[in-house]
């Protein structure tokens, strides 16, 4: 039985149906959907065994080291440098293909015939060396830095902190050393990651995630009770993970034919292809390494304002990633292909109608959240997070980043979906510096801010600084060829502000219903556990949110809610007619 050799993957892929295309994508929503909610019960997880004590945030610190270079190198080369080089590998070995297969059809000369034969051989052999290229480049950088981390990390830790206590010191030191190897492991999976994607194949690296915080769960469960504390214990599950995560895509690699394997240094460095990566690669570092600089500086001065900072900023945050992650990044990569077309078309009109009703639509999602969970912050942390370890101080702590981290939820959202229309137009560097921008005025905020408000003040400035990127993002979209921008602003910022109107309204009578429930029936909730004594009030809650705010659009006749109103009623129409 003849079997399709590599290239063939090429020619497989644009044959597939647009449903098959749509299903690979659903499945890999499905993955990051859930990926994010164990996301979630990671971060539930080590509240329960670690609270927001000295050793979560030593495990805070020493997982965010390796991470950051994760994020700069492998992520980024991956994804803008990796794929796009490696498709276009792909495309010749396409054409190769085809002319090889027109030869033969067209003549009957043996000779033209293995000449075609030996371009396409050439075109595969290529493209195999670059892979192999590639993966030892990534291993070999990746190795070094690995070992030159492990040396120096004694010299890195003290910056994450204001005092001395050598206790503190020491266990973040070796925690970090625990972890530093996830970046060699963990860059190894992005680039199996790269190569599936390329061949059109996402399910796999969808599911990766899944695996690594299962794996972190079960590991702080199991080897909590053998190790010092349970920070080694998911510390362990990290890098454990992180191998994993490696290793399971490993298979799919190789069932693409591509194969797998190392060539010499020399030739590593030689390459045309990998070349061509790192001359990619090198400005966009630029801006992620402005990006990674904000989050070293945020947890540092989050180190030195004191023990549980640093834990309380993560477990915000993972709160609001939760959020953001089910709406914001689905909308924002919907839209794009289509904004794509629009702008190759140089439709504007229909251009700057789609992104006007996609920032509708994120007001209508975000600001509604952000007045619900200032109402409720208290319970929702509570809910989520409150057990063993993580106590009232614990959750005070967290709520008072909480209220200010939700309060750029809606800028943040806006960033989301503002960016794909300038990536609709081939424009990747004015959102880059809009990040800069954004990360720049965030900085001295945090600076300034976190003397006297601690954790608060770091969160403030995050939301501070997602403001202005917005605001620079919009200044830069009305320099674009997208014409009529301004209608875009003003439109957005009057439905807005009908929101936080709405929304108000809706978190009036919620406050009052959350206040009867705790004041009559608190202690005795309480008694029934979390899920009772935090739950029923946020459920009542939210219950009378909805309620108010779903009639008050329904009144107003609110030409968002109905659009989205419509499509759901045709989707369950469509169901029940199957």
């Amino acid at each position: 039985m003849h079997r399709p050799f590599p290239a063939d993957n090429q020619t497989m892929a644009k044959s597939k149906s647009r449903s098959s295309l749509l299903a690979s994508g659903l499945s890999l929503s499905f993955f990051t959907l859930c990926s994010r909610i164990l996301g979630l019960v990671r971060e539930m997880t080590k509240a329960s065994f670690l609270g927001t004590s000295s050793y979560a945030d030593a495990f805070g610190i020493a997982f965010m080291i390796p991470n950051l270079f994760r994020r700069l190198f492998a992520e980024n080369a991956i994804s803008v440098a990796f794929i796009p080089t490696f498709r276009a590998y792909l495309e010749d070995c396409a054409q190769a293909e085809a002319k090889a297969t027109d030869a033969a059809a067209g003549s009957d000369n043996s000779s033209a015939g293995t000449g075609t034969g030996a371009a396409n051989s050439d075109a595969v052999r290529t493209t195999r060396d670059f892979l192999r290229a590639t993966l030892t480049l990534v291993s070999f950088l990746t190795a070094l830095v690995v070992m030159a981390g492990i040396a120096i990390t004694p010299r890195i830790i003290p910056f994450f902190y204001s005092g001395d206590d050598g206790a503190v010191l020491s266990e973040t030191t070796l925690l970090t050393r625990i972890m530093f190897p996830y970046l060699f492991v963990i860059s190894v999976a992005a680039f199996f990651q790269g190569i599936l994607n390329g061949v059109k194949i996402f399910a796999p690296s969808g599911f990766t995630p899944v695996l690594f915080n299962s794996i972190v769960i079960t590991a702080t469960y199991l080897l909590s009770p053998h190790t010092a504390n349970p920070a080694r214990a998911m510390s362990i599950g990290v890098l454990a993970g992180g191998t994993v995560q490696a290793l399971f895509q490993l298979p799919f690699v190789l069932r693409t034919g591509w194969g797998c394997g190392f060539t010499t240094l020399k030739k590593a460095f030689t390459n045309p292809g990998t070349r061509r990566v790192m001359a990619l690669i090198g400005p966009t570092i630029i801006g992620m390494a402005a990006y990674q600089l904000n989050d070293v500086v945020s947890t540092a001065l989050a180190g030195r304002a004191g023990s549980g900072i640093v834990s309380s900023l993560q477990y915000s945050l993972r709160l609001q990633e939760l959020i953001l992650g089910i709406f914001a990044v689905s909308i924002g990569t919907v839209i794009l292909p289509d904004m794509s077309a629009l702008a190759k078309k140089q439709r504007w009109e229909a251009f700057n109608a789609l992104l006007t009703q996609a920032l509708k639509i994120i007001a209508l999602i975000s600001i509604p959240i952000t007045f619900f969970s200032l109402v409720c912050g208290r319970e929702i942390i509570s809910l989520v997070y409150k057990s063993r370890s993580f106590d009232d101080n614990s959750v005070a702590l967290t709520l008072s980043a909480f209220r200010y981290h939700i309060a750029g939820l809606f800028f943040i959202a806006l960033n989301r979906i503002v960016a794909p229309a300038f990536y609709a137009q081939g424009n990747t560097k004015s959102p880059t510096l809009a990040g800069i921008i954004g990360f720049a005025v965030n900085i001295p905020l945090a600076l300034l801010l976190v003397r006297p408000m601690a954790g608060g003040g770091i969160a403030l400035a995050l939301s501070l600084a997602s403001a202005a990127n917005s605001v620079v993002l919009f200044i830069f979209l009305r320099r674009t060829h997208a014409s009529g921008v301004g209608s875009v602003i003003r439109a957005l910022s009057l439905y807005a502000l009908k929101m936080a109107v709405f929304s108000v309204a809706a978190a009036l009578p919620a406050w009052f219903v959350r206040r009867a429930l705790l004041t009559t029936f608190g202690g005795q909730l309480a008694t029934h556990g979390r899920l009772i004594g935090y739950g029923l009030p946020l459920a009542a809650s939210a219950l009378v949110f909805a309620a108010v705010g779903l009639v008050l659009l329904a009144l107003t006749g609110d030409s968002v809610f109905k659009a989205l109103q419509g499509m759901v009623q045709r989707k369950l129409g469509r169901k029940l007619s199957h």
